[in-house]
C-alpha cells in the first residue's frame, strides 16, 4: 500500500544515492558502459534497495515527478533509479506514467539504462496492449535504441506460456516487427531479435523454428545461435 507522505526532491534523493555510492566502482562502470556521464558506482542490490524504499512510500504523482528529476540529472544510478521508481505491475493510475517511459525512449544511450526502463514500460504495456500502436512508431526511427526498445520491452509477450488469442495476435505482430529488423546489422538490433526468440522459444519452440527457417538466414551468426539456443 503506498503511503501518501514521502517526498523528496532530486538533490535530497541524489544525496541519499551518494552515500551508497563507491569511487572505484565508478571508474569501473564508467569504463564498462562506455558512456560519458556521472556514476556514483552503486552496488545494484543497494539501489534497489533504496528505491523499493521510495516506492513503497510515495503516490504515483509524486514517484513520476522524482523520477522525471533524476533522469533530468543523467547520473547513471539516477537514470536507473528513475525507470525503477516506475517498475510496477499494477500502478494507478498509470498514464503519465507511461508518457514519461516512453519520451525517456528518444533520450536512450546505452543498453542498461534502456533494458532498466523497458523493465518499466513491459508492465504499462501488458496492462494496456493498446499502447502497442506507439511503440509500432519507434520501428521507423533513425535512433537505434528506439528500435530495439521496441523488442525489449515487449518481451512480456514472449514470455507468456498459455497466451489468451488476443495475445497471440500480439505476439505474432511483434514477430513481424523482429522480422522486419533482420535486415538491419545493428549488434544490439541482432541481439534483441536473438533475445525476443530465445525466450520465446522455451514456450512456443515451434513458432521460433518457423521464424529461423524463413528469416535465419538473415541474421547474424551469433544472433541465430542465440535465437536457437534452447531449442532440440
Amino acid at each position: 500500500m503506498t503511503v501518501a507522505g514521502l517526498v523528496l526532491t532530486p538533490e535530497e534523493a541524489l544525496d541519499q544515492m551518494a552515500a551508497l555510492g563507491d569511487t572505484e566502482r565508478a571508474r569501473g562502470m564508467e569504463a564498462y558502459h562506455k558512456v560519458a556521464r556521472p556514476y556514483l558506482g552503486i552496488a545494484m542490490p543497494d539501489l534497489n534497495a533504496l528505491t523499493q524504499g521510495w516506492r513503497r512510500e510515495m503516490t504515483v504523482p509524486d514517484r513520476v515527478a522524482l523520477a522525471r528529476g533524476l533522469w533530468s540529472t543523467n547520473v547513471f544510478e539516477a537514470r536507473v533509479g528513475a525507470a525503477k521508481l516506475l517498475t510496477q505491475a499494477r500502478m494507478t493510475p498509470d498514464i503519465e506514467v507511461w508518457r514519461q517511459i516512453a519520451d525517456w525512449v528518444a533520450e536512450f544511450d546505452s543498453w542498461a539504462i534502456a533494458d532498466h526502463t523497458a523493465s518499466a514500460g513491459g508492465r504499462r504495456l501488458l496492462a494496456d496492449p493498446t499502447r502497442l500502436d506507439e511503440v509500432e512508431t519507434w520501428l521507423a526511427r533513425d535512433h537505434l535504441w528506439s528500435r530495439r526498445a521496441a523488442l525489449v520491452m515487449t518481451l512480456p509477450w514472449a514470455k507468456l506460456p498459455n497466451p489468451k488469442p488476443a495475445e497471440l495476435d500480439a505476439r505474432e505482430r511483434i514477430l513481424g516487427w523482429a522480422a522486419g529488423l533482420v535486415a538491419d546489422r545493428n549488434w544490439f538490433i541482432q541481439k534483441a531479435v536473438a533475445w525476443w526468440l530465445r525466450d520465446l522459444s522455451k514456450h512456443a519452440p515451434d513458432r521460433v523454428r518457423a521464424f529461423l527457417d524463413r528469416h535465419g538466414a538473415g541474421m547474424k551468426g551469433f544472433a541465430r545461435k542465440e535465437a536457437g539456443k534452447h531449442l532440440k
